[in-house]
C-alpha cells in the first residue's frame, strides 16, 4: 500500500497540472478573439431610407361598395362568435 502522503502530493500535481492547462487554453482563447476582432471588420447597418410620401389615389364611390361585407356573412359570424361563447360559459361552469 501506498502512503498517503505521496497520493496527495500526486493528487495537487495532477490538479495544478489541470488548472495550469486550464489557464493557458483561456488565456490563449481571449488573446486570439481580440487578435479577430481587430482583423475581422466590423459590421456596420445600413442607414434607414427615410419614407417617401404616398400619394394617396382618390377612391371611386364603386370601390367602397365592393369593400363592404355583406350581411350574411355579418350574421355568419356573429352567429359563429355566440355559440363559442355559449360552449365556453357551458365548460366553464362544469
Amino acid at each position: 500500500m501506498t502512503n498517503i502522503g505521496s497520493l496527495l502530493v500526486d493528487a495537487a500535481t495532477l490538479m495544478m497540472t489541470g488548472m495550469g492547462f486550464v489557464f493557458l487554453f483561456l488565456t490563449i482563447l481571449v488573446y486570439l478573439v481580440r487578435l479577430m476582432s481587430k482583423l475581422v471588420p466590423q459590421e456596420v447597418p445600413q442607414p434607414i431610407s427615410t419614407p417617401t410620401k404616398n400619394k394617396k389615389v382618390p377612391v371611386k364611390s364603386g370601390a367602397l361598395n365592393q369593400q363592404t361585407v355583406s350581411p350574411q356573412v355579418v350574421a355568419a359570424i356573429s352567429a359563429a362568435v355566440h355559440q363559442h361563447r355559449t360552449l365556453a360559459a357551458a365548460k366553464g361552469s362544469k
